[in-house]
């Protein structure tokens, strides 16, 4: 396993979670194009990963419960495994302007981590495949790279298929 290390980074609350944890993570910054039609798709090409270590963070209503989901950018939210694995029945994307407020962070980066109000979390079963995975660090233009079990951990989140490519 390479050595990762923590780094300091512009102060977002996912940074701060990350650091109070302990945790070891890296951070990558880049400079965000407004008119790129992909935040996800934009982050991987910027720090030159593929796209498939690289996690969106997507909020979604499972049974009315706000319930996060982290998919690789490479595919797409499968929202019927998003219910059954959190034990529900139906699920629908939230509404971005409620994702926003409730996470504290706004669209294109919303972090799975630090969040205002802590979501219950499902990330998606590829993760595990990989040494370390990237999602946002709660700004635009900001990823932190951690260790899937790490990004687990933190979200006290559980691991599904959840994905499609």
């Amino acid at each position: 396993m390479a050595k990762r290390t923590k780094q300091a980074a512009a102060g977002t609350p996912a940074i701060a979670a990350l650091t109070a944890a302990g945790a070891v993570f890296t951070t990558h910054a880049y400079e965000h194009d407004p008119a790129h039609p992909s935040y996800g798709e934009e982050a991987a090409q910027a720090m030159g990963v593929s796209p498939e270590r690289v996690f969106k963070t997507l909020v979604a209503e499972v049974d009315g419960v706000l319930t996060v989901a982290v998919v690789p950018v490479s595919g797409s939210l499968d929202l019927k495994a998003l219910a059954a694995a959190v034990g529900g029945k139906r699920a629908a994307m939230a509404d971005p302007a409620l994702a926003e407020r409730t996470t504290g962070y706004v669209r294109g980066g919303i972090s799975p981590l630090g969040q205002r109000k802590r979501l219950r979390t499902v990330v998606d079963a590829s993760a595990a495949g990989h040494e370390t995975v990237c999602v946002s660090a709660g700004r635009r233009g900001l990823e932190v790279e951690l260790s899937p079990a790490v990004l687990t951990a933190l979200t006290s989140g559980v691991t599904a298929p959840i994905a499609r490519p």
